[in-house]
């Protein structure tokens, strides 16, 4: 790549299963490309009619005109990070650093956006499918988002209760907790009542509830 020339990656991921479920890197930023891949996602995810808050930074490409059309003709509701406030996305922070810090991330700078696009498309197969995520209670994010992770968790928990049954002397007290949460919220231990009211909505949507980030990779 040409020497300055950064190459931005936008990513969406659902809350409830820490799947990425859509990305693309791109020369530029823009609310045109963040609006088209939004709908790719939401028209390959099949969530139509379902009720979806995107959460997002407070950068142009999401407040902008384009991106916030897209979102009033799919019915999605835009939330918003407060400025500085890095925990307002933790998920996608979390997701970031995990990809800046994975064995495989190049040292060297991308030799072209095809070259980019490739090696994103390489960690977007290892984080779904491979990577077991803690706290998915160690399955993957694709077992979640499919919905495998209830019968997975189930036998596992059969298996942990049947090890102490066997050797109780080797346990201090219950198995591991191996039950399946049902309900995903942003900020868990923030405060509802300083919570802004856009920001309560968010919190207490259910299921699937989708979070985007940009990131900038290359150099």
């Amino acid at each position: 790549m040409v020497k300055g020339l950064f190459l931005y990656l936008y990513m969406i991921m659902d809350v409830y299963s820490r799947k990425i479920v859509g990305w693309e890197v791109y020369e530029t930023e823009s609310a045109e490309q963040a609006a088209e891949l939004f709908r790719k996602t939401y028209l390959r995810e099949g969530i139509a009619g379902t009720v979806l808050f995107l959460h997002s930074d407070n950068g142009s490409p999401m407040k902008g005109a384009t991106m916030l059309a897209t979102l009033e003709k799919l019915g999605v509701m835009p939330s918003f990070s407060r400025p500085s406030v890095s925990n307002d996305n933790p998920y996608s922070e979390a997701l970031f650093k995990t990809l800046k810090y994975h064995p495989g991330f190049p040292e060297k700078p991308f030799e072209s956006i095809e070259e980019a696009r490739q090696w994103v498309a390489g960690f977007q197969y290892w984080y779904n499918e491979v990577h077991h995520h803690s706290a998915l209670k160690f399955v993957t994010p694709g077992q979640r988002h499919r919905g495998e992770d209830i019968e997975i968790l189930r036998k596992r928990k059969q298996l942990y209760e049947a090890q102490r049954s066997r050797r109780p002397e080797r346990w201090s007290g219950a198995t591991r907790n191996w039950t399946a949460d049902q309900v995903v919220f942003l900020n868990p231990n923030k405060s509802r009542q300083k919570a802004s009211s856009s920001q309560a909505q968010a919190e207490q949507a259910d299921d699937r509830l989708p979070i985007t980030s940009r990131g900038v990779i290359g150099q």
